[in-house]
C-alpha cells in the first residue's frame, strides 16, 4: 500500500480553510481523513473515522478542549471541516468511567456536548477516540488487517507482525468498546497502535503525517504478511460450457429478487449493481463457493448493509435459462426461510420486540458471471457491490494463508438489529418510483427531457435515449441518469441500447416510448421517403423499443408499463400532416396490441394524447406565425382549448408518469390538451 501524503496538496487544504477562518488542527484533520478515504482498502462506506484533539471557542466565546471526530453520514473520501464536529473533550472522555450506558444514552450525551447543537452526530466510537492519548487518531476497517485477524490463530499472526500493538478481542462498537480499550490502555499505557480484531485498527499520534503514515506502513506489512500464501486458493467448479449474456440473466436474477408488495401489481423490485474481476471470477466459479461465501461479513459493520452473507446462486446454463430461472427462484425462496429462521432464533435470544427486515439478500454471487450488488437504488446496489467486492478480497486472502473465520451469527445479529440502525431504518422513507427502471426515449429535449427529470425525481433510475449524444448527456447529467446515444428506427442499435440499460441496473419496468417528429405534406403529393421516414420513426420506431423492453419485462416476470405519446394527431388528424398523423395513428394501434398482447403478463400498454405544448416541435416562433395568422396573440392561441389554459410540458410529463404507475389501466389514452372536442377519444 502507498502513502497518499502530499505536502504540497496539505498545504493548499489548510490556506484554504484558515482563510475561512478554519483552524489549522480542523484543516489538516480534515485533509489527513480524505486521503484515508480515498482508499477503498482501508475504507468503505461508513467503516472507519478520525479525530484530532484541539481547542475552540463556543458561540459566547468560551474555549474549550475539544474533540472534532467525524460525524455520521459524512464520507471520508470527501469530508468538509463541518463533518468534524467539535465535542467537548472531558465530559466525553469521562464517559468511560461510567459503569454502564446503552446506546441510545451515549448518542444523546456526546449530542449535549457539541459546541454547535445543529452538527451532526459525532460517531459512535467518539469515546475510545477520546481516551487516546494523542492529537491525531485514524481508525480504519483495513481489507488486509481483516484477513489476518479473522483466522482461527489470528491474535498470534498479528502479535507475531506487530508484536507492540495492543490487541482488543472483539467487543460491539459504541460504549462497551471504549470501556474495554481504556481497561487495556490503563494497562498498556505506551502501546503505538490498537488492532481490533475482525474489525479494524487504530494508528494514533501527535504528528498527523505520522499517524498516517503509520497506517499505511502496517496495512503494507499485513498485504505483504499475506502474499506469503496461495494467491489462488480456490478449486475450480465445473461449469456450463457457456454462460448466459449479462443482459440476458441480470433481468431473471432481477425477477428472481422482486417481491409482492401492498400495490397489486407494482411489486417491490430492486437495481442491480454487476461486478466482475478475475478476483471476482476466481472466487464466485470456485467448486465450494457455498461454503466460504456464507460463513459471514469480513467486518461485522458490513451487516447493516449486506446482512450477514451474500446468496450463492445455480451456475447458470445459456442452453437452459428457464431451468435456471425455476432453480434460482428455489434458492432465493431457501435465502428468505433461512434468514427466518435466523432472525427467529436471535430475537429470542435478545429478548424479542425487534421487528424482521426484509430477507432478500443485498449480494449475489453467481457462477459463471461474477456478483451483483442489490438494492433499492443504483447508489445503494453501488454500495452492497463495493462491500461485496471488499469481502470477495477479504476472504481470498485470508483463505490463502489459512482458512477465513467470521464472527458467529450472534455478533452479526447484534450488529444487523444494532438498535441505532434500526432508528434510522425507521426513518427512512421510499419515494413513489425507487427500485423502478426507466428508459425515456427522445429525452434529450422538449417533453422527454421533461418526463426524464420527473420520473427522476419521483426515484426512478433513468435511462436518457435521444438520437443526440450531447443532449442525451446534458439531461443525463442534470438528472443523475445514463446517456445513450440510440437511433430508434434502427432495431439492432435498440436491441444494444437496451441491453446496456439492463447491464448497468439490471433490467427495465418502464418505457417512455417519446421520440418522434412531425413530418409534413400532401398526401397527393409528398414523397414517398417522407412518408417512409416518418413512419420509422414515429411507428416503427416505438415498435423496436417496446419489443427489446417487453422481452426483459417478460423474462423479469413482475409486470412492467408502456407508455407511448400518440399526439393529436392521431385522433384528430390535420391538412398537411398526413405523414405524421397516419403514423400516429398506427402508433396508437400499436399501443392497444401491445396492450392485448403482454397483459397477460402484467405489463401495462397506455398514450397520452397531448396538444400545443412548447417544445421543439412547437417553438415560439412556430406559435407567433400561427397567432398571426388566425389574428390572435400568442397567449390565446397557446390557451386555445375548452378550460382556456396552457397546457405545458410539465403538465404533459405528470401523465405520462401516472400512466407509468397505473397498474390496473391499460389500452387508454389519457388526453391532455385543456379540451379539444375534435381529439377526444369518445
Amino acid at each position: 500500500m502507498q502513502s497518499r501524503w502530499s505536502s504540497a496538496e496539505l498545504d493548499a487544504v489548510v490556506k484554504e480553510y484558515t482563510a475561512r477562518g478554519i483552524g489549522p488542527d480542523l484543516a489538516i484533520r480534515t485533509y489527513t481523513t480524505r486521503i484515508l478515504g480515498q482508499e477503498p482498502k482501508l475504507v468503505l462506506h461508513g467503516g472507519g473515522n478520525t479525530s484530532v484533539k484541539t481547542r475552540m471557542e463556543d458561540a459566547l466565546g468560551r474555549e474549550f478542549d475539544v474533540l472534532c471526530v467525524k460525524g455520521s453520514g459524512w464520507d471520508m473520501g470527501t469530508i468538509q471541516p463541518q463533518g468534524l464536529p467539535a465535542v467537548e473533550l472531558a465530559p466525553l472522555a469521562a464517559l468511560a468511567d461510567l459503569p454502564a450506558l446503552t446506546d441510545e444514552g451515549l448518542v444523546a450525551a456526546q449530542r449535549r456536548m457539541l459546541l454547535d447543537p445543529y452538527a451532526p452526530n459525532p460517531s459512535i466510537e467518539a469515546v475510545l477516540h477520546a481516551i487516546i492519548p494523542a492529537q491525531h487518531v485514524d481508525h480504519t476497517h483495513a481489507n488486509a488487517i481483516i484477513s489476518l485477524t479473522n483466522q482461527p490463530d489470528g491474535e498470534a499472526i498479528i502479535r507475531d507482525l506487530f508484536p507492540e500493538t495492543l490487541i482488543v478481542p472483539y467487543v460491539m462498537p459504541g460504549f462497551l468498546l471504549s470501556k474495554v480499550c481504556r481497561r487495556m490502555l490503563l494497562e498498556q499505557p505506551d502501546t503505538p497502535h490498537i488492532i481490533l480484531m475482525n474489525h479494524g485498527i487504530f494508528t494514533f499520534n501527535d504528528d498527523p503525517r505520522q499517524s498516517y503514515e503509520d497506517m499505511i506502513r502496517m496495512c503494507d506489512m499485513a498485504e505483504r504478511r499475506l502474499d506469503r500464501g496461495h494467491a489462488r486458493p480456490f478449486g475450480a467448479a465445473a461449469l456450463p460450457a457457456k454462460a448466459p449474456a449479462l443482459a440476458d440473466l441480470a433481468p431473471i436474477l432481477r425477477g428472481a429478487l422482486a417481491r409482492d408488495s401492498a400495490v397489486e401489481g407494482r411489486p417491490d423490485r430492486w437495481v442491480l449493481a454487476h461486478r466482475t474481476s478475475d478476483e471476482i471470477r476466481h472466487f464466485t466459479d470456485g467448486a465450494d463457493l457455498a461454503d466460504y461465501a456464507m460463513r459471514g461479513n469480513a467486518t461485522p459493520d458490513h451487516s447493516i448493509r449486506v446482512k450477514r452473507f451474500g446468496m450463492v446462486t445455480p451456475a447458470p446454463d445459456a442452453a437452459d435459462m428457464p431451468g435456471f430461472a425455476t432453480a434460482l427462484r428455489a434458492q432465493v425462496a431457501r435465502f428468505a426461510a433461512d434468514y427466518r429462521d435466523y432472525f427467529d432464533r436471535n430475537n429470542t435470544r435478545a429478548g424479542g420486540g425487534f421487528v424482521m427486515l426484509d430477507p432478500v439478500p443485498r449480494m449475489v454471487y453467481v457462477p459463471g458471471a461474477g456478483l451483483f450488488g442489490v438494492g433499492r437504488t443504483t447508489a445503494e446496489a453501488e454500495i452492497c457491490a463495493d462491500i461485496a467486492e471488499a469481502t470477495v478480497n477479504v476472504i481470498t486472502r485470508a483463505e490463502g494463508i489459512g482458512r477465513f473465520t467470521a464472527l458467529p451469527e450472534v455478533d452479526l445479529f447484534d450488529i444487523e438489529y444494532w438498535s441505532l440502525e434500526q432508528a434510522k431504518l425507521a426513518k427512512a422513507t421510499e419515494k413513489p418510483l425507487n427500485r423502478q427502471v426507466a428508459i425515456v426515449t427522445g429525452a434529450g429535449s422538449g417533453l422527454g427531457r421533461e418526463v426524464a427529470r420527473l420520473l427522476r425525481a419521483e426515484g426512478a433510475e433513468v435511462a436518457v435515449f435521444d438520437i443526440n449524444r450531447d443532449s442525451a448527456e446534458a439531461t443525463a447529467k442534470a438528472i443523475g441518469g445514463l446517456a445513450i446515444a440510440c437511433d430508434v428506427t434502427n432495431p439492432v442499435a435498440v436491441d444494444a441500447a437496451v441491453a446496456r440499460v439492463v447491464e448497468r441496473f439490471g433490467g427495465v419496468d418502464i418505457l417512455i416510448s417519446n421520440a418522434g417528429a412531425a413530418f409534413q405534406g400532401a398526401l397527393a403529393t409528398v414523397a414517398d421517403e417522407v412518408f417512409q421516414k416518418s413512419f420509422a420513426l414515429n411507428m416503427w420506431g416505438h415498435h423496436h423499443m417496446a419489443r427489446a423492453v417487453t422481452r426483459v419485462m417478460t423474462a423479469q416476470n413482475t409486470g412492467g408499463a408502456l407508455v407511448f405519446n400518440v399526439s393529436k394527431q392521431a385522433l384528430n388528424p390535420g391538412p398537411d400532416f398526413g405523414p405524421y398523423g397516419t403514423a400516429k395513428a398506427a402508433l396508437l394501434a400499436l399501443m392497444r396490441q401491445y396492450a392485448i398482447e403482454f397483459g397477460a403478463a402484467g405489463i401495462t400498454s397506455n398514450a397520452v394524447n397531448a396538444d400545443r405544448i412548447r417544445t421543439g416541435l412547437l417553438t415560439d416562433a412556430f406559435v407567433e406565425e400561427r397567432s398571426r395568422a388566425r389574428g390572435i396573440s400568442p397567449e390565446e392561441y397557446m390557451r386555445g382549448n375548452l378550460v382556456q389554459r396552457e397546457v405545458t410540458a410539465r403538465d404533459v410529463a405528470e401523465a405520462f408518469v401516472h400512466l407509468a404507475k397505473a397498474t390496473k389501466t391499460s389500452g387508454a389514452v389519457l388526453t391532455v390538451d385543456g379540451g379539444n372536442v375534435a381529439a377526444m377519444v369518445r
